[in-house]
């Protein structure tokens, strides 16, 4: 979607300010029908704006309180084969592929700093990865946001 018009923005505020809330819900505090707001949501979903609807579970409520940041070096021609192969291990949940000297940036959740060790160890394994270095995550300090953004582009708008 090239260009989000007012509304839009209104309801993505609305959705970020409740995630929970129902169609009806946001027709009534937006002041619009329904349909609209239906209309709108299945626009911006088929659009590819809405990230996941899945719901954000502590690693740490599952028995895996150590976070890492593995930044990745890979043979290039690899890549794409790599990226498959790490899906397979449980422990990364979530991986960016960057440019610069780092190839990818992985996060693992870990049990304790063996498992971490390990995790490190099967990454290393991948036919491919030619170095590793890992960063232990002490505490978020600003969380994935996209409010300010919005504020940001209804201004422009």
């Amino acid at each position: 979607m090239s260009t989000l018009d007012r509304v839009d923005l209104e309801l993505l505020s609305a959705l970020s300010q409740d995630p929970r809330a129902t169609v009806v819900a946001l027709s009534d505090k937006l002041g619009m029908s329904r349909n609209t707001v239906q209309a709108r949501m299945g626009r911006l979903e088929r659009a590819g704006v809405f990230l996941s609807y899945e719901r954000a579970i502590s690693s740490a409520a599952l028995g895996f309180p150590i976070e890492a940041f593995v930044s990745v070096i890979v043979r290039q021609a690899d890549l794409p084969r790599i990226s498959q192969e790490l899906q397979h291990i449980p422990e990364i949940v979530q991986v960016h592929g960057l440019s610069g000297q780092v190839d990818l940036l992985v996060r693992v959740a870990c049990r304790d700093t063996q498992h971490l060790f390990d995790t490190d160890a099967r990454i290393l394994a991948v036919e491919g990865v030619e170095r590793t270095e890992t960063s232990l995550v002490m505490g978020e300090v600003i969380g994935y946001r996209v409010a300010p953004l919005m504020e940001l582009a209804q201004q422009e708008s």
